[in-house]
């Protein structure tokens, strides 16, 4: 089992950047496979980003394509978002998740353990 806990949100302009951390617990961290998502008042949870095990592979959203960066550093058990030319669209809670599986999902139900999640507000 892994718990993750996020930080680093907070209310930013638009065009601005942030970077969201994950820290999991646990000496398996490695073993999992990492997730963001991100859900708005409203609306269904929605796939951010992938990164695999090792960290050589990553998958994006079209909508964050090209602005957020997903890595991750197995030694401190943490997976980071960084987050650029932020838009109001962008403003929701956060929330990282580890897949036991090896293979790449991009719906939620793939993912076993999640964090509590954390504000990233975007103003215009």
């Amino acid at each position: 089992q892994v718990q993750l806990v996020e930080s680093g949100g907070g209310l930013v302009q638009a065009g601005g950047s942030l970077r969201l951390s994950c820290a999991a617990s646990g000496r398996t961290f490695s073993s999992y496979a990492m997730g963001w998502f991100r859900q708005a008042p409203g609306k269904e949870r929605e796939f951010v980003g992938y990164i695999n095990r090792s960290g050589g592979t990553t998958y994006y959203a079209d909508s964050v394509k090209g602005r957020f960066t997903i890595s991750r550093d197995n030694a401190k058990n943490t997976v980071y978002l960084q987050m650029n030319s932020l838009k109001p669209e962008d403003t929701a809670v956060y929330y990282c998740a580890a897949d036991r599986d090896s293979i790449f999902g991009w719906s939620p139900r793939k993912y076993d353990y999640w964090g509590q999640g954390t504000q990233v507000t975007v103003s215009s």
